[in-house]
């Protein structure tokens, strides 16, 4: 079989370099797809990944993280896509990313973990624990409130919480420096949450409120729905509330 799909991807190539047919492209891009699938089928192998997670985990113990990433990878490549267990690699290899400070790959893997087994608080934890320390503390505080959904009893997510809020005070009660309230304001304004809620015309003229009367800004506070959202810029950095 594996033959019959080279020998198909061949000649449907050739066939494209003579005359750009649709249906032969599609034919082509159907053809490679299949090959890659038997490819990664071939491949799989539970006994291997289990050597490999082990691997990676004896290097994390030994603070190795580069060669763990590399074994979590190989790992996950011999689960297959629908393999058992591999929120708990993915969960492995954000730890390692978070190590060296590839924050963006951690928590890639965090939210795969997440996605994969909504259950497992430490999804939660390496999620967050990304978002710390890309100092985006109010979406780590957000995880870590999550992980306290999934398990109310998370010592690591009660201290996230506490942590995140002692730099969210910091923040507001002005100890960070010019440059980085700057950079904390710039990273809010990123985020899609904070954009839709400026974005509201309703939010909008509720600051505006804030801002003239301050008997206003004790009503609006009184809607859960408005304090929440104020909430969020207050954590964001976005306003300061004194």
């Amino acid at each position: 079989k594996q033959g019959d799909l080279d020998q198909g991807i061949y000649w449907f190539n050739k066939a494209l370099t003579e005359h750009r047919n649709p249906d032969t492209l599609k034919k082509l891009q159907n053809a490679e797809k299949e090959k890659k699938d038997s490819e990664v089928k071939a491949y799989i192998n539970p006994e291997l990944a289990a050597e490999e997670k082990a691997k990676g985990n004896e290097c994390f113990k030994g603070d190795d993280y580069p060669t763990a990433v590399k074994h979590y990878t190989e790992a996950l490549k011999r689960l297959g896509p629908d393999g058992e267990g591999r929120h708990l690699i993915y969960s492995n290899r954000a730890a390692c990313y978070t190590k060296l400070f590839g924050l963006n790959e951690a928590l890639k893997d965090a939210e795969l973990c997440i996605e994969i087994a909504p259950d497992f608080v430490k999804g939660y934890t390496r999620k967050a624990a990304a978002q710390f320390f890309m100092k985006d503390y109010d979406k780590a505080l957000a995880s870590y409130h999550k992980g306290l959904d999934v398990d109310a009893t998370n010592d690591e997510c009660k201290d996230g919480v506490r942590r995140c809020m002692e730099q969210i005070n910091k923040a507001n009660s002005g100890q960070l420096t010019e440059d980085e309230m700057k950079q904390r304001q710039e990273r809010a304004m990123a985020n899609p949450e904070v954009q839709e809620i400026l974005g509201d015309p309703v939010m909008r003229q509720v600051l505006n409120d804030m801002q003239q009367d301050p008997k206003a800004a004790q009503t609006h506070m009184q809607n859960p729905g408005v304090a929440a959202k104020i909430q969020k810029l207050v954590n964001a950095g976005i306003i300061q509330v004194r």
